[in-house]
């Protein structure tokens, strides 16, 4: 199975099962283009003769042939029969979503866990709660030496006296357990203070901090209870933040909706701002809903991401790049191909816990009693529901199986496939374009930069 596509004046052609991906002149694009579709030699040279010399296009031939040959072009499918052996696994825990707090101090308006209640009752999580929740991580990671706990809302700053302690008992854990804890913090920055600062870096391995991109975008979406927009309060605050960061990992992060769908903006604004870690999500949200992105959005969108990848070559070559997460792509190295097949984990490797230590198979699921694991105290109580998402892969998504994004999405979204169609073994359609574009534009990134280092 082979993509191709023209972007910035690249012709790409991508080997979806090797990986391999080519930058080819016109010729061995239309040639590629017709053995895709079956054609013999001699029908190629005469489609073609009109355009190209004869060996010219035997040239094109040959080497497209030999790259056959080599396994980096019209390669077969050979994972479905591993990956479901790779699935069949025993699997440890590896991550939790610490739910520290189910209460926030704004008020936005797309917020999927209802302004921080998770659609139930507000609470703080307990310093007890939030040490098992350690325990249980730590007694169910089996051999696995790195754990990764997410300090979520909700605000958790509105927290913050226990977030510093669990983090000391993580520390405490590491020693008697011989673990290592990475610990992350997603805030809003309304709290975020020099004491809040000067901990996270210190004792955080990453930051996420939320704001939509420029004042007008931001405030219509993300106010406080009152109407009063955020931006003015947490902007400064950020800034200052990243600049005594220095090297250490954060990410500014933000959600676009249909009533900014000139999104590219929004994230040059961050650039603009002094930020250089960037991530801009598209909204997910029922039809109805005002803000939601619908399907006639979606050329406009696909024509921003194109827009913005040309942007980000152009800031690199004069000395202020930026990265952008949904435009990383490692074509070298990353997680192993049966990883990429099996997706993120949830409900298998990475649980959510609520601040009364109810165990969920990711943050979006919290709330929805059908998906309630167990908890802290009795451990895993609903082993079929694991099974379930143990199964969960790109070979049981139908939508899948004639997608060549399908190994650097994993399948999307457990959680958007079960909301939109009642499976989690489906994918929600507009999510499914917009990964396809955004692979094309990081395809598009990487060989432009590898035009920049010849």
């Amino acid at each position: 199975m082979i993509h191709q596509f023209r972007n910035n004046g690249y012709n790409i052609v991508l080997d979806v099962h090797s990986g391999s991906v080519h930058v080819v002149d016109d010729l061995v694009y239309e040639v590629i283009e017709r053995l895709d579709h079956g054609l013999e030699n001699d029908k190629i040279v005469k489609e073609l003769e009109n355009t190209w010399q004869p060996g010219e296009i035997l040239e094109a031939l040959d080497e497209c042939r030999e790259l056959k040959e080599k396994g980096m072009l019209f390669t077969e499918d050979v994972y479905r029969g591993p990956v479901l052996d790779f699935k069949k696994r025993k699997t440890v825990v590896k991550a939790l979503c610490l739910h520290v707090a189910h209460d926030c101090n704004l008020s936005c308006r797309y917020c999927f866990a209802g302004e921080g209640e998770y659609h139930g009752s507000r609470g703080l999580m307990s310093l007890e709660t939030g040490k098992k929740a350690l325990d249980f991580l730590v007694e169910n990671s089996g051999s696995r030496k790195n754990l990764e706990v997410d300090f979520f809302g909700g605000e958790p700053l509105l927290n913050f006296g226990v977030v510093k302690e669990l983090v000391a008992y993580g520390r405490e854990l590491e020693k008697k357990a011989d673990k290592h804890f990475r610990f992350t913090l997603t805030t809003n920055g309304v709290l975020l203070g020099k004491e809040v600062a000067e901990f996270a870096n210190r004792e955080l391995d990453n930051v996420v901090l939320s704001l939509d991109g420029r004042k007008e975008v931001n405030d219509a979406m993300r106010p406080f209870p009152n109407g009063k927009g955020s931006y003015d309060l947490i902007v400064p605050k950020f800034q200052e933040f990243v600049r005594e960061r220095g090297d250490r990992q954060y990410y500014v992060r933000g959600t676009f909706t249909h009533y900014n769908l000139d999104f590219s903006k929004d994230i040059l604004h961050y650039a603009d701002l002094g930020f250089d870690r960037l991530s801009m999500e598209p909204v997910v949200a029922p039809p109805e809903a005002g803000y939601a992105i619908r399907e006639e959005d979606l050329e406009t969108i696909c024509a921003q991401y194109d827009e913005l990848a040309v942007e980000m070559l152009k800031r690199k070559k004069e000395g202020r790049g930026f990265t952008f997460f949904h435009f990383m792509i490692d074509l070298t190295g990353g997680p192993c191909v049966y990883k990429r097949m099996s997706g993120c984990g949830s409900g298998t490797e990475y649980l959510a816990v609520t601040p009364w230590g109810d165990l969920y198979p990711c943050h979006q699921f919290v709330g929805e009693e059908k998906f309630r694991l167990g908890s802290v105290d009795e451990g895993i109580t609903n082993q079929a529901l694991v099974d379930e998402f143990k199964c969960c892969n790109v070979y049981s998504k139908p939508k899948c199986a004639e997608c060549f994004a399908r190994y650097y999405c994993s399948g999307g979204c457990a959680a958007n496939s079960w909301h939109f169609h009642g499976t989690i073994n489906d994918a929600y359609d507009i999510g499914c374009v917009l990964q396809r574009k955004r692979v094309e534009c990081a395809l598009m990134i990487k060989a432009a930069e590898a035009e920049m280092n010849e």
